[in-house]
């Protein structure tokens, strides 16, 4: 038993959570070892999980601190990039023309079912004492869905500013084509999403307090190569994981086609990352300033792996019933979270192999933290989005570990 278990014996559920998550939080904190990337991500985290501002008021303030870069020399500058530009150009596609939004969604027809009941970690909680009725599996499994769908659409929100803000930042005039429709795909992704849960699921959840610190983390920092490094790398390898882990998931066909439609748009914009960040990283940046982004790339890596774990749902759910601790543990060995981190790392380390960010020095972090078997794996430019699809729809989740 450690010692905050015993802390928390005897006491009243609400008091146990009140302390754990106070615990948690400082522990989040402290986990950044390098002391200048937690520096860098306190302000975010002090707003984020202690103040808790994305939970207060109808809107946040973000002031930025970036530069617009204003090119005054109209060459063809980079290609590949530009080829990437022609691609977005003639894939982009229409929400309300290309989505048949007349399919009914119906959250109890299992044949159809948004969220399966395989998904949700009903082994975890049973193993708590926690047995849920028929009927409240199905609307436990449809709360879920409509969590991880918010998440999704507050994280393209944070998406369609960052990529406004990299588009004025990038320095290839063929990058800011490429922004550009970057914006449009962000666009268009927020309005997708928002609206299903309000016509299909008619419920959405607050943005999660961690990933309000990521993105507030992002869209704060003044330097363009990180902003585009957490977005186009980091942010989007999280979404790649999560739009996969659901797509796989979900029967339910308006659903599936939407994802499809939007995991390959990321597909582009990941490449279009790692296209930009290669060469700036490669060319532009001293030793000491790339070991400063393997160090922030790399703890971020472990804050979006071990912190989503969908507090809004067991305070709706469970809150008198099982405490914040049981719940953190259920979620982090279910067997929908473990697909996740998969697809999350399988597209991101190898992207980060390729830009330049995992020299020895780092790996021997990513192998304490057992992410080093994703190494040598296909980077962005080497996937077209069906086969990032294929790829996908091929990995199986093991079952979930209790």
């Amino acid at each position: 038993m450690t010692t905050l278990d015993r802390m928390l014996q005897g006491l009243p559920r609400k008091a146990q959570n009140t302390i754990y998550s106070s615990f948690d939080t400082l522990r989040m904190m402290g986990s950044v070892g390098n002391l200048k990337v937690a520096a860098s991500m306190a302000p975010s985290a002090f707003r984020g999980l202690v103040l808790g501002t994305a939970r207060e008021g109808d809107a946040v303030q973000m002031p930025g601190h970036h530069a617009a870069h204003y090119t005054l020399t109209y060459g063809d500058e980079f290609p590949e990039m530009y080829d990437l530009y022609r691609r977005a150009v003639a894939n982009q596609w229409n929400g309300d023309r290309d989505l048949d939004w007349s399919i009914d969604v119906d959250p109890e027809n299992p044949e159809t079912a948004v969220m399966p009941l395989d998904y949700p970690p009903f082994e975890g909680l049973e193993a708590k004492g926690i047995r849920l009725n028929a009927k409240e599996k199905l609307r436990f499994a449809n709360d879920v869905a409509a969590w991880t769908l918010s998440q999704f659409m507050h994280g393209e929100q944070g998406a369609l500013y960052a990529a406004a803000q990299v588009t004025e930042s990038v320095q290839w005039l063929d990058g800011k084509f490429y922004g550009a429709t970057q914006v449009m795909d962000e666009g268009r992704h927020l309005e997708v999403f928002l609206r299903y849960l309000d016509t299909k699921l008619q419920k959405v959840y607050t943005i999660n307090d961690n990933l309000f610190v990521i993105l507030d983390d992002l869209l704060t920092d003044g330097r363009w190569d990180v902003k585009f490094l957490g977005m186009q790398i980091m942010v989007e390898g999280l979404a790649l994981g999560a739009f996969g882990t659901m797509y796989n998931f979900t029967r339910e066909p308006l659903l599936k086609q939407l994802l499809k439609y939007v995991i390959q748009d990321e597909a582009r914009h990941v490449h279009y990352g790692v296209l930009a960040l290669r060469e700036h990283i490669s060319k532009a940046l001293s030793p000491a300033e790339v070991r400063e982004r393997e160090d922030w790339a790399y703890e971020v890596a472990l804050l979006m792996r071990n912190r989503f774990l969908s507090h809004e749902i067991y305070y709706e759910w469970f809150e008198g019933r099982l405490s914040l601790k049981d719940w953190d543990e259920i979620i982090l060995n279910a067997r929908s979270m473990s697909a996740f981190r998969h697809l999350m790392f399988m597209r991101l380390i190898p992207n980060l192999e390729y830009i330049g960010l995992m020299s020895e020095r780092i790996k021997a972090h990513y192998a304490k933290a057992g992410l080093t078997s994703f190494l040598g794996g296909k980077n962005a430019t080497q996937l077209s989005a069906e086969d990032l699809l294929r790829d996908i729809s091929d990995y199986k989740a093991p079952p979930a570990v209790h």
